[in-house]
């Protein structure tokens, strides 16, 4: 598992859905209510719409549930006072650590965040000291099987890059498709039109280095960080730029 490891992180989240479904969906609801806010409720006029707008739909948020978020942001339904927020700090090991926040309440944030670095290691850094290694990219996870077609890599290829997407990569699982967020739109839509369907879709943030963590009790720690991060209420996104190799994962799974 690595912090810019994509299929890992996501086949994490989908195995925590369930038991989490509520507090998923709620998150998803901010992402939506943010992005109508800021730039408007019709989602092909707006990337970060579409992009929150598929996110939400993998994971099962009721169509409903999206549209009321849609209205509360462009004001047609009440809404509390919500306010984007970057935590970046350093984790276990001296890795990069970037946390994404929507909150109605900085004030009560902010020290909760700082007290998560702390207790596993890390600490909480100024505006600017990590965000620099990160790039905002369009994301796509497909899977190797859509239905009952065996995708290949010519498959995938043929559309991504047609559509305007920057690389394609193979793995275990399938495929990281990975373009620029102004194509995020016109490579969505080329899947759909393909038949094509994401695992998960998103937009992102990206390491441009990763830092390899070869030892368990580092591993185990930076784990715990994010873990404790995702599953803070206020905080949407976490993004770091680790690399666990598959030895040292196999070693804290026993």
């Amino acid at each position: 598992m690595a912090g810019h490891s994509h299929s890992a992180n996501i086949k994490h989240k989908k195995a925590l859905v369930d038991a989490k479904r509520g507090k998923l969906w709620s998150k998803l609801a901010k992402a939506i209510i943010m992005a109508a806010k800021l730039g408007g409720g019709d989602p092909d006029g707006n990337v970060r719409l579409r992009a929150a707008i598929d996110e939400a739909k993998a994971v099962s948020l009721p169509k409903e549930n999206i549209a009321r978020a849609i209205k509360r942001g462009t004001g047609e339904l009440e809404s509390e006072q919500l306010e984007e927020l970057v935590y970046e700090g350093y984790g276990p090991g001296g890795v990069a650590v970037l946390a994404e926040a929507v909150t109605d309440n900085r004030n009560r944030t902010a020290p909760e965040i700082k007290k998560i670095f702390e207790s596993c290691g890390g600490k909480l850094g100024t505006s600017g000291c990590v965000s620099w290694n990160f790039e905002k990219k369009g994301l796509f996870i497909i899977p190797k099987e859509s239905g009952k077609k065996m995708l290949s890599e010519e498959d995938i290829l043929d559309v991504a890059l047609e559509a305007g997407a920057d690389d394609v990569t193979e793995n275990e699982d399938g495929f990281e498709v990975v373009c620029a967020p102004e194509q995020y739109d016109s490579v969505s839509k080329a899947f759909q039109a393909a038949g094509i369907e994401p695992e998960d879709s998103q937009l992102g943030l990206i390491p441009k280095d990763t830092a390899d963590i070869n030892d368990t009790d580092t591993a185990a720690k930076i784990l715990k960080l994010m873990e404790m991060l995702d599953d803070h209420d206020d905080i949407q996104k976490v993004s770091s730029n680790f690399n666990i190799p598959g030895e040292i994962m196999s070693q804290l799974e026993r």
